[in-house]
């Protein structure tokens, strides 16, 4: 099993840990840093940045955060392969089933090995509080990687069933691949559990691109509206937004400087990517699958297109039409003008914005029952942001003031997650499933046909070298 040799030779050689605190590119200093030489403070440091080499997909030459950013889009039917058509465009998820799992257990490995070996050391090895938030950080990236997992292999909206998540909560050996799947309760309890772990102890303060109690906070938060578990985690939400506040963050005033000038530098940025040293210049490198340069692989969907109409953001996402596209599509450029040059900014990527926090808790409120007017008002901040005021005729504002029920309103909020989120973290996929029943999905996208399709099936491989794993997720053949 690929994932298998992975685990373990993740546990023998620590992740290729990279030991600089500022640059994920830098060399190691140590190729075999391990939960067993983690040995202080310093060290435990290079195993962390080992697991943020991890959550950011990378290798020497550039991180790989395009999945996070495309796959979701193509399954929502926002984004689209730039000359023909890719299975994730027609929800044909028997075509693929492993974007996600390779990626998310690697980076559990990691975060697991950083876990072991720094409660293995006594508290005066750190300064201060440093052991519990080196622990809190891992704990943040391994409920970021069961978290991915749930919401692409497990039944997420469904929080009785069975069909939960493999979490691992130890450094994988040869003796503990072995494991049951979880139910959607238990992976849901076990992400939380961590996620309390972070906003108690994680740092106040950190780089934005290392997490922090506040990214704590936000990802708790969209875990918490995805389980949509009633009144007490909406209310649960709407607090984590007023607190993340106390974080200092800031809606960017403009936001098209977030992707074009300003990056990991903008208040708005709870948590992002940072690119490999020399990223840019890569022939691969991200942007350069957006624009028509190098390639243009990855396009803006007619779909999308409409939705931004009257919209201002249309302008800056949406470049000239696709002539080589099979459908009609038209250039992505929310990271890059078409004609312009790769810069470390364009290949930035963002796991957590405060754009996302102000619309999960206007979500909340409409769930809870809460005062339209409310909701309404952190939409139009949003929008403001993006150039959209009261003014007579600005179709997009008088689309939120017009919505005078919840569902029309959570249609908006989804409307807006899409126009502000899209080809970041699959957040206009999640929203999708979340917000519409199947039929109103149906209609949306009507290459979904059934449930099924909200979910991937797990790899193949897992069942050979796993079968203690459980079922295979319906609607999927068991091989």
């Amino acid at each position: 099993m690929k994932t298998l040799y992975k685990y373990l030779a993740l546990a023998l050689l620590g992740t290729t840990i990279y030991a600089c605190k500022k640059e994920l590119g830098a060399l190691p200093k140590n190729a075999k840093v391990d939960a067993n030489t983690i040995l202080d403070q310093a060290t435990a440091q290079i195993a962390l940045n080992g697991a943020y080499y991890a959550f950011a997909n990378a290798t020497m030459a550039q991180t790989n955060w395009q999945d996070h950013q495309v796959v979701p889009g193509m399954l929502s039917g926002y984004l689209s392969y730039g000359y023909s058509s890719f299975a994730e465009e027609k929800n044909d998820n028997t075509e693929f089933s492993s974007h996600y799992w390779d990626e998310s257990y690697i980076l559990l490995n990691a975060a697991n090995g950083v876990i072991k070996g720094v409660n293995a050391l006594p508290d005066q090895k750190f300064v201060g509080n440093r052991k519990k938030e080196v622990i809190a950080e891992a704990h943040f990236l391994r409920a970021y990687a069961h978290f991915k997992l749930l919401c692409y292999y497990g039944e997420w909206y469904h929080p009785e069933s069975n069909f939960g998540i493999l979490l691992r909560d130890e450094l994988s050996t040869l003796g503990n691949i072995t494991k049951a799947r979880s139910t959607v309760k238990e992976s849901y309890d076990f992400i939380l559990a961590d996620l309390d772990d972070v906003i108690a102890n994680g740092p106040v303060s950190n780089p934005s691109y290392y997490a922090t109690r506040w990214a704590g906070m936000a990802l708790k938060a969209r875990v918490l509206i995805s389980r949509r578990g009633g009144a007490a985690d909406y209310a649960e939400i709407i607090s984590l937004a007023e607190q993340i506040k106390n974080g200092g963050f800031v809606l960017e005033p403009n936001v098209q400087d977030i992707f074009r000038s300003k990056g990991l530098g903008s208040k708005e940025v709870i948590l992002g990517i940072k690119p490999q040293s020399g990223q840019e210049m890569n022939a691969y490198s991200k942007t350069r699958q957006y624009w028509p340069g190098a390639s243009f692989l990855f396009t803006a969907t007619a779909a999308l297109n409409t939705l931004l109409k009257d919209d201002p953001r249309q302008a800056w996402i949406i470049g000239g039409y696709n002539p080589k596209g099979l459908s009609e599509s038209y250039f992505f450029t929310k990271y890059i003008a078409v004609g312009g040059t790769p810069t470390v900014t364009s290949e930035t990527d963002y796991a957590l914005r405060l754009t996302e926090v102000y619309l999960l808790k206007a979500e909340a409120i409409v769930r809870s029952g809460g005062d339209l007017a409310d909701a309404k008002a952190l939409i139009h901040e949003v929008q403001a942001k993006a150039g959209i005021t009261a003014t007579i005729n600005n179709v997009p504002y008088l689309a939120v003031e017009n919505a005078t029920t919840s569902a029309a309103l959570l249609k908006e909020i989804f409307n807006e997650d899409v126009k502000s989120l899209v080809g970041e973290d699959g957040l206009e996929w999640l929203a999708l499933l979340r917000i519409f029943s199947l039929d109103e999905v149906k209609k949306m996208k009507p290459t979904i046909l059934t449930e099924a399709q909200y979910i991937l099936p797990v790899p193949k491989t897992e069942f050979t070298y796993n079968p203690a794993f459980g079922l295979q997720n319906p609607g999927y053949s068991a091989f």
